[in-house]
């Protein structure tokens, strides 16, 4: 089996999606559906790398992202944000998140706005992975 990559996503059509694309590529592909199952699995499995989404209900991705980076066996994990928001929105969320905390947040090693190009996430994969 190849690395380990959670796909952390509210949409069950969006897990199912960028879990088969994964699978085809031969990734092992673990699937949460809302940022607290995806900080359990992540610190169950220690994914090689975490494909997440921003928006989603209750604790959204912007936490689980905040969640990752506080923890000391995720925070090298490379994470890629998806979303229907813009980069520079987003950006702009956690400019202000980070005048809020203590210990201020990196950004994400890669941000993809949907509808998501499987090619596209497949490259962006194997270069976090290199």
């Amino acid at each position: 089996m190849g690395k380990k990559i959670l796909c952390v996503d509210d949409e069950l059509d969006m897990r199912i999606f960028i879990s088969t694309v994964l699978k085809t590529q031969g990734y092992e592909a673990i699937a949460a559906r809302n940022a607290v199952e995806g900080i359990r699995k992540a610190r169950e499995v220690e994914p090689d790398l975490i494909v997440m989404d921003v928006m989603m209900p209750q604790a959204g991705g912007v936490t689980l992202f905040q969640e990752i980076k506080k923890d000391e066996r995720l925070k090298h994990v490379p994470v890629i944000m998806l979303t229907g928001v813009s980069e520079k929105a987003f950006a702009h969320h956690l400019k202000m998140l980070n005048i809020r905390i203590d210990d201020s947040l990196p950004p994400p090693d890669a941000y993809m706005e949907k509808p998501l190009n499987p090619e596209t996430l497949v490259a962006t994969i194997e270069r976090l992975l290199r």
